[in-house]
């Protein structure tokens, strides 16, 4: 009957003090506090934020502006395979490479470009040697 009267003595102490009484601060070990990580949900729309995906940017026809049929870009076109456009200022090389092969169906091996001192992009497009630039050039200024 002694192992009872033990449980009841100390339940009667713990109701009289408190459980609370003898509580101890958790030990930290630095001096900066760092948030603890929490949930993050992914975001849950309810709705589309726009209402249609927006259109194509820099589509081909955005891209190349006009052809460039100057004395030396004919040199170019008949010694070196290489056409020669004027192209949007914002377009990069795989823009105007991509342009030209969907508007004159011709692939392209090298790209070069630059800014010409009035401000405009000039691109000139190196064909590969399967496509034969004078035929495009012709193609391109008689359309």
């Amino acid at each position: 009957m002694a192992p009872t009267n033990v449980k009841a003595k100390a339940a009667k102490k713990a109701a009289l003090q408190g459980v609370h009484s003898h509580s101890t601060r958790k030990q930290r070990y630095s001096v900066t506090f760092h948030r603890p990580k929490t949930l993050r949900l992914p975001r849950n729309p309810k709705y589309p934020r726009k209402s249609i995906p927006h259109a194509p940017r820099m589509d081909q026809f955005r891209t190349i502006v006009s052809p460039l049929n100057t004395e030396s870009a004919m040199k170019k076109i008949e010694e070196h395979n290489t056409l020669v456009f004027i192209v949007d200022i914002k377009s990069n090389k795989r823009q105007i490479k991509d342009a030209v092969k969907k508007l004159y169906d011709v692939q392209a091996a090298k790209i070069n470009t630059l800014i010409r001192p009035d401000g405009k992009k000039k691109a000139y497009v190196r064909l590969t040697s399967d496509h034969d630039a004078l035929d495009v050039a012709n193609k391109v200024i008689h359309c």
